[in-house]
C-alpha cells in the first residue's frame, strides 16, 4: 500500500509539474493552485520517503549514492527556491499574507526553481527508473524485458532523447537556467498538444541520461568490486 502511495504521489507531482510549465495556458489562479498543490505532494513525498533522511548519514557513499544524494539536495533548494518565490508573487492563494516588497528577487527565483525545478525533479525521477519500470511490470503483469524488447526501448528513449535536445536549444532554456533573461518568453497561441509534446521530450531526456548514467555506474561498480576480489584472493594465495 506504501509503495503504492508513493508511484500515486509521485505520479501526480509530475502531472502538475507539467501543467505548471504551461502557465501560459491555464491562467494565474489555476497556476498558483497547482502550486500550492505540488508543494502539498512535495512535502508528502518526504513524510513517505522518512528512511532517506534517517539514513543520510548512515552506510557507505557509492558514486550512484553521491549523485542521487547531490540531485535530491539540488532538487530541494529549487523547491525552497519556488515556495519562497510563490508565496510573495502570490495574487490568489497566499494573497492574505501581508507581504511587501521582494518582487524583482522572488521573480528571480521563480525562474531559476521553475527551469532547474523542472529538469532536476525528472533527473530524480530517472535515477529511479528501474524501481518504475518494476512497478510498470507488475501492474501490467509483464514478463522481464526480452533483448529485442530492451533494444527497441533504448533506440525509443535516443530518439526522444534527441527531440528532447533540440526542444532544449529552441526554447532556450540555458538563458533561464543561468538567469540571463528575468522574463521568460511566453507564446499564447501556440498549440498546447506540441507544448506538451515539447516538454514530454525533455523529461524523457533528463529520465535517459539519468537512467544510463546510473546503469553505466553501476556497471563501473560491480568491475571495481570484483576487481578488488581479484587482487584479495591474490594476496591470500601468496
Amino acid at each position: 500500500m506504501n509503495r503504492k502511495l508513493k508511484g500515486a504521489v509521485d505520479v501526480a507531482m509530475s502531472v502538475a509539474l507539467l501543467f505548471l510549465m504551461g502557465y501560459q495556458f491555464w491562467g494565474d489562479e489555476a497556476h498558483e493552485w497547482a502550486g500550492a498543490g505540488i508543494f502539498v505532494l512535495f512535502a508528502v513525498h518526504h513524510i513517505l520517503n522518512w528512511r532517506w533522511h534517517k539514513n543520510l548519514f548512515q552506510g557507505k557513499y557509492s558514486l550512484i549514492r553521491v549523485l542521487q544524494v547531490c540531485i535530491d539536495i539540488l532538487t530541494w533548494f529549487s523547491m525552497v527556491a519556488l515556495i519562497y518565490s510563490s508565496i510573495v508573487l502570490s495574487r490568489y492563494v497566499f494573497s492574505v499574507l501581508p507581504i511587501e516588497g521582494g518582487m524583482a528577487l522572488a521573480r528571480r527565483f521563480h525562474i531559476l526553481g521553475s527551469y532547474w525545478g523542472f529538469l532536476l525533479m525528472n533527473v530524480h525521477l530517472g535515477l529511479h527508473w528501474n524501481m518504475v519500470i518494476r512497478m510498470a511490470q507488475k501492474g501490467m503483469r509483464i514478463r522481464k524485458s526480452s533483448k529485442i524488447r530492451s533494444v527497441l526501448l533504448f533506440l525509443l528513449g535516443t530518439a526522444i532523447s534527441l527531440y528532447g535536445i533540440a526542444v532544449f536549444i529552441r526554447r532556450d532554456f540555458l538563458t533561464y537556467l543561468l538567469l540571463k533573461s528575468e522574463f521568460v518568453f511566453l507564446d499564447y497561441g501556440e498549440s498546447v498538444f506540441l507544448f506538451y509534446i515539447d516538454y514530454f521530450a525533455l523529461m524523457g531526456l533528463c529520465i535517459f541520461i539519468a537512467h544510463y548514467l546510473t546503469k553505466l555506474l553501476r556497471k563501473v561498480h560491480g568491475q571495481n568490486n570484483i576487481q578488488k576480489d581479484k587482487q584479495e584472493k591474490e594476496k591470500e594465495a601468496s
